[in-house]
């Protein structure tokens, strides 16, 4: 379980660095949070699905785990996002706290359920 965490921890890294970069570049033209963050996301997901379909799980990527894990971590995105606007909390506090929660609950999503382990 270390070494698949440790491979999503390696793959989510360089996903956060296009998250945030996406982020930054659509919050700059006055993008509100919360559709910064969803956009941001997708375009990062993209990259981390068949990253971690790849390498870290070695499992097919499929058409219907990409939608499954898109639409579970849109949906996280999406109302992460929704709560930085309705407090006005910093975007680099949303980006970080996105960082987190979706590296912790996307790991244990694609272990148990998109990327289903065999016994």
């Amino acid at each position: 379980m270390l070494k698949l965490f440790s491979r999503f921890l390696s793959v989510g890294i360089i996903n956060t660095l296009i998250h945030w970069m996406v982020f930054a570049a659509l919050y700059c033209l006055n993008t509100r949070q919360w559709l910064a963050n969803l956009l941001a996301f997708i375009v990062a997901v993209t990259f981390s699905f068949f990253a971690n379909a790849r390498w870290t799980f070695k499992a097919e990527a499929t058409t219907f785990r990409y939608v499954i894990f898109v639409a579970f971590m849109g949906m996280m995105a999406t109302g992460i996002g929704s709560f930085a606007d309705h407090t006005h909390i910093n975007p680099i506090i949303t980006l970080i706290s996105f960082s987190i929660i979706s590296l912790v609950f996307g790991f244990i999503y694609s272990n148990f359920i998109v990327f289903k382990v065999k016994k």
